[in-house]
């Protein structure tokens, strides 16, 4: 299996907090934005949405530049060149759940 896909597996289907992850992973993949920005667009608890920020840059599927508020954040190229196996993982866990299911 690809060491991308099984660390995608890991943190959406095998961790709590898989399905705020993959909604954060989402809104990258559709435009680079702050902690402040995601909390909003997510309806999350900003410290929540840098807990999972945190998980997902020292995985190396997100990246950021900036400090502080202003820090922005991008999926990787590793995760860009792999998008694939992300959205194969998604529907089979992610879409699913999220109906009737609050998210972490």
């Amino acid at each position: 299996m690809n060491p991308v896909k099984k660390i995608l597996w890991w943190l959406l289907a095998a961790t709590a907090g898989g399905l705020s992850r993959g909604k954060i992973i989402e809104k990258l993949a559709e435009k680079p934005m702050n902690a402040n920005e995601l909390a909003k667009e997510l309806e999350m608890d900003y410290k929540t949405i840098r807990h999972h920020l945190k998980i997902l840059e020292k995985n190396s599927l997100v990246t950021s530049m900036g400090e502080g508020y202003a820090k922005m954040y991008f999926i990787s190229e590793l995760l860009e060149q792999n998008m694939k196996y992300f959205y194969e993982i998604w529907e089979k866990i992610g879409k699913n759940k999220i109906k009737g299911r609050r998210m972490r």
